[in-house]
């Protein structure tokens, strides 16, 4: 992927964010995260119906890379399940982290393929998917 489309996916995501809006609904698990160091402060609302992640939702205030790339984990997670999007997780993180991992799986979110080039912004593209960690394993406690 070229430094134009990472920079167009990025740009994109960050103005229209899909399904940013707080949820008040005892269907979904709200957790969220707040950082210790920067602006990054996300909650998240999902809801998981028999392992599959059937809607989710964010609200907060974030930095350019971490609003996209929850908007971009939203729309890559949705419909789901629990087993597929721990792939995607470990897929994602090997690719932030330089390790090898899959292109094809992660679509969109080869915009931040060369992240490590700023370490700094790593903790940024890796917020969203720590943040549904913690729902997965709200989730995974109530079974």
């Amino acid at each position: 992927m070229d430094s134009n489309l990472r920079r167009e996916i990025i740009i994109d995501n960050y103005q229209n964010p899909v399904n940013r809006k707080r949820i008040d609904n005892k269907d979904f698990i709200h957790v969220s995260t707040r950082s210790d160091s920067c602006i990054d402060n996300i909650d998240l609302y999902v809801k998981i119906n028999n392992d599959i992640i059937e809607d989710l939702y964010f609200d907060g205030e974030a930095c350019a890379i971490t609003t996209s790339a929850t908007s971009i984990m939203i729309k890559k997670i949705i419909g789901k399940n629990i087993q597929e999007v721990k792939e995607l997780m470990n897929n994602y993180y090997n690719m932030i982290d330089e390790k090898e991992y899959d292109e094809e799986k992660l679509g969109e979110l080869l915009a931040y393929s060369e992240i490590y080039l700023q370490p700094n912004r790593k903790k940024c593209a890796m917020f969203p998917f720590e943040t549904l960690k913690k729902a997965i394993k709200e989730y995974e406690n109530k079974m």
